[in-house]
């Protein structure tokens, strides 16, 4: 099993630069995320450098590094990396220099492939080479339909993210992927995309600070640690965000993390690594936990509510778990699901962690 919980030494002294996405690590729309704040600027004073990567592509970097500042966490525009800069690179070895686009999103899309060297128009009459679609909350019906007659009519079709969703304040809204799902109806032509989880803004952001041992921090499964997988770095998962710890029990290989914390506390403490204590068990800290019979069963969480105890086989609605024995859960799991015997999603509950 190579997609696993690596275990770390504290993650704070032990990289170089921490690539932070912004909505459910940093934020939650307007409100930083608890302890997100004092976290960040510990951290950085350890030596591990902030740089915030984020699908988000309609905001500028100064807005968003004002934002952050805002919250006590001095940021310069400089540390932000946007969909939007990453999908501008990507169109500038797709396109001819100055290029027309039409941008669909935004005016952070619309700055950034201004910046590119690109012709911006605002309609498919204009002959577009480009349609570049990014999220923007005010997006309207007009909107996507000038994007579909343009893709209809030639036109490339490239989205900045392919989020389906996005956290905010008052539950999950949807992302610019289920707009772009939207165009993709009324052409059926898939769109190129950039952002995460493709691996190129992972190495784009790290290649800004020279980063030489980069850990990326995220709150989502199909974006952040599927992204930290493809980029070859290791993915820290905070549950501050849309991923729950139910989740990361049933992820798949290539959205697996490497690290699992609460929230950004976890970048100053150790994470010990799973270990295989006999066949089929699997031991964090103190805590031991295995497949059996098609079931989840912690075989032990000192630390845990159980407190010592034989096997408890998890089930029901909900179970509360300690964060080792939550480490142990989730690598048991992938060892069955890689071994070919996978957990039914029916069977796993909602984990509390803590």
């Amino acid at each position: 099993m190579t997609e696993t919980l690596t275990g770390s030494a504290v993650p704070a002294d032990s990289y170089d630069v921490a690539l932070y996405d912004l909505d459910g690590v940093v934020y939650l729309g307007d409100e930083p995320v608890t302890h997100a704040p004092a976290a960040i600027q510990a951290a950085a004073a350890r030596g591990l450098r902030p740089l915030y990567v984020t699908n988000n592509s309609s905001r500028e970097p100064e807005d968003i590094a004002a934002q952050i500042t805002g919250f006590g966490i001095p940021c310069e525009p400089q540390e932000i990396v946007t969909s939007a800069q990453s999908v501008a690179l990507l169109l500038q070895d797709e396109l001819e220099p100055g290029a027309r686009v039409l941008p669909v999103g935004g005016q952070g899309l619309r700055t950034a492939l201004s910046a590119a060297g690109f012709e911006l128009v605002t309609s498919a009459a204009d002959a577009p080479a480009a349609v570049v679609q990014g999220f923007a909350p005010d997006l309207g019906w007009r909107d996507l339909a000038e994007a579909a007659y343009a893709v209809g009519a030639g036109a490339r079709h490239v989205a900045t993210n392919l989020d389906g969703s996005i956290p905010k304040e008052r539950g999950v809204a949807p992302g610019n992927g289920a707009l772009v799902r939207a165009v993709v109806e009324a052409t059926g032509i898939e769109p190129l995309a950039s952002g995460k989880p493709l691996p190129a803004i992972y190495h784009q952001a790290a290649d800004r600070l020279g980063a030489s041992s980069p850990i990326a921090v995220g709150d989502r499964l199909d974006t952040d640690l599927e992204g930290a997988r493809a980029a070859g770095m290791p993915g820290l998962l905070v549950l501050t965000g849309v991923t729950t710890a139910r989740d990361a029990v049933l992820a798949p290989a290539h959205q697996r993390p490497s690290l699992l914390a609460l929230d950004l506390r976890g970048l100053f403490v150790q994470h010990p690594a799973p270990l295989e204590v006999e066949d089929g068990r699997w031991g964090c800290g103190a805590a031991v936990a295995r497949v059996h019979d098609g079931a989840l069963e912690l075989v032990d969480d000192p630390t845990g509510p159980l407190g010592p105890s034989d096997p408890q086989r998890l089930s029901g609605g909900r179970a509360r778990v300690s964060l080792d024995g939550w480490r142990a859960l989730c690598v048991a799991a992938w060892d069955a699901a890689d071994r070919g015997a996978p957990l039914a999603p029916e069977v796993v509950p909602a984990l509390v962690v803590g």
